[in-house]
């Protein structure tokens, strides 16, 4: 990925860099699959946890390269299934990601026993950022 300029870096983090809601698309046999997804950006990635045996999740497998959008952002990424989320190699994002989602991530909906809640790393490839007439392309 080419890189944010400093600026539109400081962008992504004051408008990604917390519990924020992007429609992340797949693609499965031709037919594209979009869906809104809580996530967090940090260092030219998003992070979403979801459920391992998902459809998104079994597209990415078929297709690792996704779509996203967000507030007046659009990119192109590589989704990578980091595994279970509370693996050793996963302790720091899924740390991050707790104090991130704290305001729902224990409601039930996640089970933190279960080997299938795995964390979705989608690397940015390409996108376009818009900020006060400003576009950020990289």
């Amino acid at each position: 990925m080419n890189k944010f300029s400093q600026e539109a870096e400081k962008i992504m983090i004051e408008r990604f860099g917390k519990d924020t809601v992007i429609a992340l698309a797949t693609v499965e046999n031709g037919i594209p699959y979009v869906r809104y997804v809580n996530a967090y950006y940090e260092n030219g990635a998003f992070y979403i946890i979801t459920y391992a045996l998902s459809n998104k999740m079994k597209h990415v497998e078929n297709n690792s390269i996704v779509a996203i959008a967000g507030e007046w952002f659009t990119a192109h990424g590589k989704g990578i299934n980091l595994g279970y989320f509370g693996k050793k190699e996963n302790q720091m994002i899924a740390k991050t990601l707790k104090n991130v989602f704290a305001e729902w991530i224990d409601n039930g909906h996640n089970n933190f026993d279960d080997e299938n809640t795995i964390i979705l790393c989608v690397k940015l490839t390409d996108g376009l950022l818009l900020s006060h007439g400003t576009r950020y392309e990289f």
